[in-house]
């Protein structure tokens, strides 16, 4: 079989992707177009800094969330559990502006001042998720930014793909 050792080129010619082993499964042709979504519940950065949600076909990408008010300055709540329901209800709101469910989401990264908070994030976790909980990272750093910031969380999603 031709194909699983061809150069890129080849396997445009043949209309395939035998690099992943599959020689009936068509390439790509059109490029997949990112989105970025907004959601009024969740203040916007400032002009070309980043994009609070971006999606690309299926998959939802949000950036690290903080407990930050509307105003920027204001961080709402004064423990990492107050702050933890701040920051999953923003990403529910980006998560369901992009068409998606919180069950979508397959992947987080959690970052905390304190390892000690854990328990907090994970019972306000809980209130937010059905079903399989997305897989999950919790790391400790050094400093958020602003002192008062307790936890910054970051979600990846892929639309349609949660278990009712």
């Amino acid at each position: 079989m031709e194909g699983l050792h061809a150069p890129p080129e080849r396997l445009r010619e043949l209309g395939r992707d035998l690099r992943l082993g599959q020689p009936d499964r068509p390439v790509r042709t059109t490029a997949m177009k990112k989105q970025r979504f907004i959601s009024d519940a969740v203040r916007e950065p400032a002009d070309r800094m980043w994009s609070n949600c971006l999606r690309i076909d299926d998959l939802i990408m949000i950036s690290g969330m903080t407990a930050r008010g509307q105003d920027g300055e204001t961080v709402l709540g004064d423990t990492a559990h107050e702050q933890a329901r701040v920051v999953f209800g923003k990403i529910k709101h980006l998560v369901e502006a992009a068409g998606a469910v919180m069950d979508d989401i397959v992947k987080m990264t959690i970052f905390v001042t304190d390892m000690r908070d854990n328990a907090g994030v994970w019972k306000a976790r809980q209130e937010f998720f059905s079903g399989d909980f997305p897989a999950c990272s919790l790391v400790e750093v050094s400093a958020l930014a602003k002192p008062e910031i307790l936890l910054e969380i970051e979600a990846i999603a892929v639309a349609g793909c949660s278990v009712d």
